[in-house]
């Protein structure tokens, strides 16, 4: 075993799951988030739900900090837009195959 595999050095990842629909939700929703394992499991109920998954670690990293039910800061709008774009054009792209 390298010192690579040892758990203690690997890079904890860390996840956010947002929700956002539109005509009933005001903003973007923190409704899952955490490190770790529980990040590991965010991910892996996503994949197994189809969901699109983006990795970008400054949002996540200042989206682990929003409170889980609670609605995304005004501040950071812009970059979970962007984000949304992203999902919205690959699930467009998905279903027209």
């Amino acid at each position: 075993m390298n010192r690579f595999d040892r758990p203690q050095d690997r890079q904890r990842r860390e996840a956010v799951a947002l929700r956002y629909r539109k005509g009933s939700d005001t903003a973007p929703r923190v409704t899952a988030s955490g490190k770790g394992r529980i990040a590991e499991t965010i991910l892996k109920k996503a994949e197994e739900s189809g969901v699109t998954l983006m990795e970008d670690p400054d949002l996540v990293s200042l989206l682990g900090k929003v409170p889980v039910g609670e609605t995304v800061p005004a501040p950071l709008y812009k970059a979970v837009a962007e984000v949304l774009a992203y999902v919205y054009r690959i699930n467009k792209r998905v279903a027209s195959d």
